[in-house]
């Protein structure tokens, strides 16, 4: 684990919020000079803490409405059919999160997918024609009352 300290957390704090910021702006919001902010972000990148900045967007507005959280349950769970499934999985850009637990199910998946027809088309893809697939259960979302990608860093 890389070691953070407070400047680090507040610059990490607030680029969870908004990564377009300028170097400067960003300064600003941190109380840093531009050069230390610059070096301290460049530090994260490098070091993979700062994993990637991406824009996050509305679903309904791009025409994928349809969360589905599924639940699979494989029929050989050694750790080579595991990772192949993952493997699988990692192919379809509609799977946007993939977690092996445990107690329960193998795997749950978040699934973000335009309509109903085009999460079927996925699930005969992905699970009705794999032989290692043994259950699947899914849920479909009614509403998204909260959606965040933060970290808690700072104590509030």
């Amino acid at each position: 684990m890389t070691q953070l300290d407070d400047l680090d957390k507040r610059i990490l704090q607030v680029l969870q919020s908004d990564a377009s910021l300028s170097n400067h702006a960003l300064a600003a919001r941190v109380h840093a000079s531009p050069p230390t902010c610059l070096r301290r972000v460049q530090r994260l990148r490098k070091e993979g803490v700062i994993a990637k900045e991406v824009a996050i967007l509305a679903p309904e507005k791009v025409g994928a409405g349809l969360t589905a959280i599924v639940e699979i349950t494989l029929d050989h769970q050694a750790t080579e059919h595991q990772i192949a499934f993952e493997q699988l999985v990692s192919l379809e850009i509609a799977v946007q999160q993939c977690y092996r637990v445990s107690p329960g199910p193998d795997f749950v998946l978040v699934i973000q997918v335009s309509d109903m027809a085009a999460y079927h088309a996925l699930a005969h893809r992905l699970f009705a024609t794999q032989a290692n697939v043994r259950n699947v259960r899914s849920f479909f979302s009614i509403t998204r009352s909260k959606f965040e990608t933060q970290i808690a860093l700072i104590d509030s």
